[in-house]
């Protein structure tokens, strides 16, 4: 297994917690920023669904969606 240095602005090092200890598996550290990427994917897909009232469905309308979806994929 090799060591890389890898410079860290003082903002990400508190952001995904690795001020803790000098030293981080690259397996976590990949981890954690992928959890990060995650995160900000889903607000951004909470965002658009409030933009366009995809939110504001009830769980009847939804079920009802799906079900016209695949109706229309058997047809």
């Amino acid at each position: 297994m090799k060591t890389i240095q890898v410079k860290v602005s003082e903002k990400d090092l508190e952001k995904y917690n690795l001020d803790s200890d000098p030293i981080i598996d690259f397996k976590l550290l990949v981890e954690k920023i992928n959890l990060d990427f995650a995160r900000k994917a889903l607000e951004e897909c909470q965002n658009i669904a409030k933009e366009v009232g995809l939110s504001e469905l009830t769980l009847e309308e939804i079920d009802a969606e799906i079900k016209a979806v695949r109706n229309e994929s058997h047809s």
